[in-house]
């Protein structure tokens, strides 16, 4: 039957038959997990319908929880009210400036019968602005409201519960669906809202400057809040809770969790939300390298974790006064440079007879907060209390496999810490240039500080009881130097707030070390340098730091001409180049190579297009250049990449392949979001392997790159040259 709301307050709501869209799933080629998975236990067939009941609301049962299939779509232009006496189905919204009182009347979609059964979408909108969504009530259908390109709406008192749910999915993603899918929106206010027993309950994809408070996102199959390039929102006081899938007795939870952010979302604030007993609590994760940073995480509570009450793999964010206990682990903070912890709770964590999964310390070990499995460059660990964990308080653990020669957890502040009850109050092994004073470390029972080896340059400030403020570290210096030339490194801003005098200490990142305010230094090679300074008032410490990088001017006539000159090979690909002035780091500009479509395989850039460079190699050792690249396929790059190749005349060819993929594993985490220095000897070495006899002349060069999937991959190559190195000493 069809079913018509009568309202005066209709301006314009024309009805049509409903036509459901066949379940989009977004998979791809299956992702590869670091540790092989079993087979995992289904639901039984009660748990996983219980999962589909409606909430405590009300709302159709029985028959009438399933829609009929000639519900009428509405589609509104102008205000309106539903009759809560009547049932409907979807609504389409065509026009801005309005409002659309939902009374709580039901708007009914086919889903209760299996995952497949949830299709179509509840409430869509795409291009308005202004528009207030209130007391809307919508289930069944595979996303209960979605947004496209809105801006400045109003979400208020809806539910959108009982979507699309699926408790039984494995490993991997399974699209972007549930209560609340919002793309390229800007500017919209979520309050009051409710969407539980959904996959995922709120998804922010392109989406900037969003408020989202007092909403209740819990009891997920995937996750209650999800962020995929979606920077400067405000979540606060909203319930995070549950968002997770894993059946009874499962160790694992199939990488779910209350919240998920990724791939440059960067500069959120979260504040005061419950984000208890999920997979995770809050996981930043970097699948394909696009890192997330600058987000302010104060007073949440991500406790009762399965995993990692916080998990993340991002630089440069701040986490204050959050409760991370009884989980697994506390913090789990690999490749977390440039991280703050202050006053923050982790305790309880990895006891048997609680989330105990993944122990990586010795003996089966945990953590109330552990940086492992990735760099820990200039960390800030203050004030936090960690107490009765089932390993160590604090971990800073660097690269075991190498004995910390690829990496170190390096550039440390640990101050004021409460560290009590645990196995050990700090587990350090690996780790470098370290400032420690007025930690609390009690009953321990297998050290204070314990060094596990390779901890060097520690500093313990522990004479001067009476002081209490701490100061404040100010680094002025460039970002970009030239090999040579001179450089100033500026401290002299940085002051204590009760006037103590200070003493300083950098570390220029080649192995020199200066306690100067201000002095002016040379770099003698090219690439990344990690320059870091510590500032210390007698007692306390403040760290200040810079991503350094060192150019070598160059003849370099590839990235500084045309763009016209580039050329690619690739039949399923369009690449589409230009000459960037803005995102450069030798001359006056760089190359960027947009690749779209990517057609999944590996696509070839060459220089010149036209096969006509007629090159001298005489004398020529190495081709350098500066690579920065942006994948958003999940999970990024395969093979090995870059794939250099040089060809000459009559059809010879020089080959040179990395031995490592240096886009999946730069040499310098920084390099995920900043530049690589690429550095190809011509003749090959033990990083570089060579086919193919050398060259006298070069026609043309070609830098090879093969990604896992679809969307679109944007390359920056800057700085390209043959160049000649010097031989001996």
């Amino acid at each position: 039957m069809h079913t018509h709301a009568y309202t005066p307050d209709v301006l314009s709501v024309r009805p049509h038959s409903v036509r459901f869209s066949p379940l989009s799933t977004v998979l791809r080629r299956p992702l590869d997990f670091p540790l092989a998975m079993p087979a995992l236990p289904q639901l039984s067939p009660a748990l996983f319908f219980s999962c589909l009941l409606l909430c405590e609301l009300g709302g159709p049962t029985g028959r009438a929880a399933a829609a009929e299939p000639d519900f009428p779509v509405l589609e509104i232009t102008g205000n309106t009210r539903l009759d809560p006496g009547k049932t409907y189905g979807a609504l389409i919204i065509r026009g801005s400036n309005l409002t659309i009182e939902g009374t709580g009347a039901w708007l009914v979609g086919p889903g209760g019968d299996g995952p497949a059964s949830f299709q179509g979408t509840g409430v869509f909108a795409s291009g308005v602005r202004n528009v207030t969504f209130r007391n809307l009530r919508a289930r069944g259908f595979e996303t209960g409201l979605k947004l496209v390109d809105c801006q400045d709406c109003r979400i208020e008192g809806c539910d959108f519960s009982n979507n699309f749910h699926d408790p039984a999915f494995g490993w991997g993603e399974n699209g972007r669906r549930g209560g609340l899918v919002l793309e390229r929106c800007r500017g919209l206010r979520l309050e009051r809202n409710r969407a539980n027993h959904v996959w995922d309950a709120c998804v922010l994809v392109d989406s900037d400057l969003n408020t989202l408070i007092h909403n209740d996102f819990s009891h997920t199959s995937n996750t209650c809040l999800k962020l995929w390039h979606a920077s400067r929102n405000l979540v606060e006081h909203n319930i995070l809770s549950h968002g997770i899938r894993k059946d009874p007795g499962e160790v694992h939870a199939r990488d779910s969790t209350s919240v998920l952010i990724e791939s440059g979302s960067n500069d959120n604030r979260f504040l005061k939300n419950d984000c208890t007993h999920g997979g995770d609590g809050i996981f930043i994760r970097v699948l394909n390298g696009w890192v997330s940073t600058g987000n302010h995480f104060e007073e949440n509570d991500c406790s009762y974790a399965n995993n990692n009450c916080f998990e993340a793999w991002s630089p440069r964010n701040t986490y204050i006064r959050n409760k991370a206990n009884h989980g697994s682990y506390g913090f789990w903070l690999g490749a977390s440079d440039q991280t703050v912890l202050l006053e923050n709770e982790a305790s309880y964590n990895g006891l048997p007879d609680g989330p105990h999964n993944s122990p990586h310390l010795p003996d089966q070990g945990h953590a109330g907060i552990v940086f492992m499995f990735g760099p820990s460059s200039h960390t800030v660990v203050r004030g936090n209390r960690c107490v009765g964990n089932n390993g160590a308080g604090i971990a800073l653990i660097g690269d075991e496999a190498s004995q910390g020669r690829k990496f170190r957890a390096h550039h440390w502040i640990l101050e004021r810490n409460w560290l009590e009850r645990n196995r050990w109050g700090i587990y350090a092994k690996h780790a470098d240039w370290l400032d420690l004073a007025g930690n609390e470390l009690l009953s321990n029972h297998q050290g204070g500080f314990v060094d596990a080896g390779g901890v060097t340059h520690v500093a313990r400030h522990e004479t001067r009881t009476d002081i209490t403020t701490t100061p404040r570290a100010r680094l002025l210096a460039p970002q970009t130097v030239r090999v040579g030339e001179p450089v100033t490194f500026d401290a002299s801003a940085s002051a204590d707030p009760s006037g103590l005098p200070l003493t300083f200490r950098w570390h220029l990142g080649e192995g020199t070390f200066v306690t100067l305010p201000r002095f002016a230094h040379r770099f003698s090679r090219p690439g990344f340098h990690r320059v870091g300074l510590t500032v210390n008032n007698g007692r306390y410490s403040d760290l200040a730091w810079r991503d350094l990088y060192v150019v070598q001017q160059e003849s370099e006539e590839p990235t500084e001409g045309s763009a016209d000159r580039w050329g690619f090979v690739d039949p399923q690909s369009q690449v589409k180049f230009t000459r960037d002035t803005v995102h450069r780091i030798a001359g006056e500009a760089s190359i960027h190579a947009l690749v779209q479509p990517y057609g999944g395989q590996r696509v070839t850039l060459e220089y010149p297009r036209d096969h006509d460079a007629n090159w001298n190699l005489a004398g020529k050792t190495h081709l350098v250049f500066w690579l920065k690249t942006r994948n958003e396929n999940v999970p990024a790059w395969q093979d090995v990449n870059p794939l250099v190749t040089l060809s000459g005349t009559g059809g010879t060819r020089l080959q040179l392949r990395p031995k490592t993929d240096l886009l999946s594993q730069p040499s310098e985490t920084e390099a995920r979001e900043g530049w690589t220095y690429i550095r190809v000897p011509l003749t090959g070495d033990d990083q570089w392997t060579r086919e193919g006899a050398p060259l006298e002349t070069l026609q043309w060069l070609s830098l090879g790159f093969d990604s896992w999937g679809a969307p679109p991959l944007e390359i920056w190559i800057d700085g390209l040259s043959l160049i000649t190195e010097p031989t001996g000493p």
